[in-house]
């Protein structure tokens, strides 16, 4: 098993250029599924949870192609064979749930995995039942699995009592392929949301007002092959804009869109750091130590949860005392016992988190708990004094694409060593 070990103390400069976002890749491979035709994608990040949604869309019976290289994927799923997901390619990976509305509108049949991924919380699929359910369909949970059936998905009005990201990919994909007007109400407005909506309408979708609370979608009797590029990775790029504060460093992110990571810009202007807005590109630029500055977590276009724990790393060093706030996911603060190894003083209360600045880190062994938990470890072993170890890596693999050579290139002694 792989782990990070990591020489802390330097401060981070240079420009990276960010990957592709996972979290718009996985529903974007799925949505493919809605054509018989060939779909090409590119910049596709070449990480764990892509390769495992590759493997089920093949064990389904689609013709991957893939250039890892090239960060290219092309599927042409027209000789599907079999609507299941089982359990020993999903139980890993949470957004394989999100395959159940693009099998169930294509085939009227799906057989899905109750989902696995990081142990953040429950995270219930009731969201995306109710809604399928709403659109026609029959559901029945049977030995640990979602079975859904519908002859022909019917369109209807869905309202959503949380704006659910994955649900609303779910019934967003279902309606495509359904019968009549769907509208879809309270939708989360990720930017996610919206690069898929464009992936589909380039399928052929007829749908409007994504990234909006309300999303009309106008059913299709077929959708066709499609050319698109996956849209720039925002947590990525938010995390090496985090280890440049926590480091007092100068760093570049070129790719994203400003616009899509706003709400994380504002708070490290807060604390502090001089942030640069470009067209495609981020430059977080240190002015010595930052000042204790408070988050909460909420929906887009509020603060992400998944930049919780590295915006929490950078405030580990801040002067003052910040309460960071959870609302999205009950069991997000894992990383917290494993920041405190490092000198970090951190208490939690409830689903808050205070976090009294300190003055310097030093460097300690730590085991990660979860994807982005192990980038604040990283980021915390970057900032400290002296060589630490991260243990249990697998996760960062599922989200981060060759973290440790981003880093490198902006100047971080790290690298990834097989453990003993």
């Amino acid at each position: 098993m792989d782990q990070i070990r990591v020489r802390g103390g330097k401060k981070l400069r240079g420009k990276v250029q960010a990957s592709g976002s996972k979290n718009a890749a996985l529903p974007i491979l799925f949505a493919t599924l809605l054509s018989e035709q060939k779909t090409e994608l590119t910049r596709v990040p070449v990480l764990q949870d892509i390769r495992t949604t590759l493997k089920l869309l093949q064990s389904m019976g689609a013709e991957v192609v893939s250039d890892f290289a090239g960060n290219r994927v092309e599927i042409t799923p027209k000789d599907i064979f079999t609507q299941e997901a089982p359990y020993d390619l999903v139980r890993t990976m949470r957004a394989s749930v999100v395959v159940l509305g693009p099998l169930l509108a294509r085939f009227g049949h799906a057989k899905v995995s109750l989902p696995g991924g990081c142990a953040i919380g429950a995270r219930p699929i009731n969201y995306h039942l109710v809604g399928l359910e709403k659109l026609g369909a029959k559901i029945e949970l049977e030995h640990g699995y979602v079975i859904a059936r519908a002859k022909k998905l019917v369109g209807n009005r869905v309202t959503f009592e949380f704006p659910s990201v994955g649900a609303t990919e779910n019934i967003l994909m279902a309606a495509t392929l359904a019968q009549g007007e769907s509208v879809i109400e309270n939708c989360a407005k990720e930017p996610e949301i919206t690069d898929l909506a464009r992936m589909l309408r380039a399928m052929g979708a007829e749908i409007e007002g994504e990234g909006t609370e309300t999303i009309r979608v106008q059913g299709k009797a077929a959708l066709h092959g499609a050319r698109y590029p996956v849209m720039a990775d925002r947590i990525e790029v938010g995390t090496f804009l985090a280890a440049a504060m926590a480091t007092e460093g100068d760093v570049t992110v070129e790719g994203l869109n400003p616009v899509d990571l706003e709400s994380v810009l504002v708070k490290f202007e807060e604390a502090g750091a001089e942030v640069t807005r470009a067209k495609e590109s981020i430059r977080l630029r240190s002015n010595g130590r930052a000042k204790a500055t408070d988050i909460t977590t909420l929906p887009f276009p509020g603060f992400p949860t998944d930049m919780q724990a590295q915006f929490m790393t950078a405030m580990v060093l801040a002067e003052g005392a910040s309460l960071i706030t959870e609302t999205i996911f009950e069991n997000r603060f894992m990383h917290v016992p494993e920041l405190n190894r490092l000198g970090a003083d951190i208490t939690i209360r409830g689903n808050s988190a205070l976090v009294r600045g300190v003055p310097g880190l030093t460097a300690a062994p730590m085991m990660a708990t979860d994807l982005r938990a192990s980038a604040s470890l990283i980021l915390g072993a970057l900032a400290a004094k002296g060589e630490s170890v991260i243990r249990r890596i697998y996760h960062l693999d599922r989200g981060y694409e060759r973290i440790e050579e981003k880093l490198k290139v902006l100047g971080a002694d790290v690298e990834r060593v097989s453990e003993g």
